[in-house]
């Protein structure tokens, strides 16, 4: 299999991919947990970004 990003769409996984580990740094999870997202979604970009959508650990918002 060889899947490749180009173009929009490439970006648009780019952007989500960062917006979703800024998200998972700046939550109340622990140290570990970040690091497990964090790595899940570098490695399967689309399918953890979507994982992380679903099950990913939540800022705190007042």
């Amino acid at each position: 299999m060889n899947f490749e990003y180009s173009g929009l769409f490439g970006l648009l996984v780019l952007i989500a991919d960062v917006w979703a580990i800024v998200n998972v740094v700046g939550s109340s999870s622990t140290n570990g947990k970040k690091v497990v997202w964090t790595v899940l979604i570098l490695l399967l970009p689309i399918v953890g970004f979507i994982i992380w959508l679903v099950a990913g650990p939540r800022s705190q918002r007042a």
